[in-house]
């Protein structure tokens, strides 16, 4: 009485292939959009880092990542020694360099 018939709807024809393709372009325009916002710019940085990484000479004033400023006074292939102060010279990894400063920067 209160509550009307259901009845049974004929199944839709076969799926068309362009309504899967239509569904799959969202997804596709997400990661197109993900490449171009986060993945490129990163991989730019990172080419960026290595070129600077790379280019560091004897006397060149440097930033670690952990905050200290100094002058290089060693290279070697993976390591750099840098004097952080007249007598002091600290050995850390080239990747921990995150900055080369201008020349002048210390006194």
């Amino acid at each position: 009485m209160f509550i009307s018939n259901a009845y049974a709807q004929a199944a839709p024809a076969a799926a068309s292939t362009e309504s899967g393709l239509l569904g799959m372009l969202p997804l596709v325009l997400m990661f197109v959009v993900l490449y171009f916002v986060m993945i490129r710019p990163q991989m730019k940085r990172q080419k960026e880092h290595k070129a600077m990484i790379e280019a560091i000479a004897k006397g060149d004033e440097v930033v670690t990542a952990g905050g200290l400023v100094g002058k290089v006074s060693k290279l070697g292939d993976s390591f750099v020694h840098l004097e952080v102060a007249n007598g002091v010279e600290l050995q850390l990894q080239r990747s921990a360099i995150s900055q080369v400063l201008p020349k002048g920067t210390l006194k």
